[in-house]
């Protein structure tokens, strides 16, 4: 699947710069809820990933009643 073929892909991870929602796309994490299974330093080890992506995507999971992997 691509995020050309699966465009909620972009609406889940939308305000994201690209490098950052590719690194999730290619590390399959394609929505919100299979983000929740993975700890905050799971997610910033992947590459293209940065320490200022982290409160946008807690603030997309809190907005789904979902958080990091503690």
């Amino acid at each position: 699947m691509c995020p050309v073929c699966n465009p909620g892909f972009y609406n889940e991870f939308g305000t994201l710069a690209k490098p950052a929602q590719r690194a999730l796309y290619n590390a399959g994490i394609l929505t919100l809820k299979q983000l929740s299974t993975k700890s905050k330093k799971e997610v910033l080890e992947l590459h293209g990933m940065g320490k200022s992506t982290i409160p946008r995507l807690e603030d997309a999971l809190s907005a789904k009643g979902l958080s990091f992997k503690m």
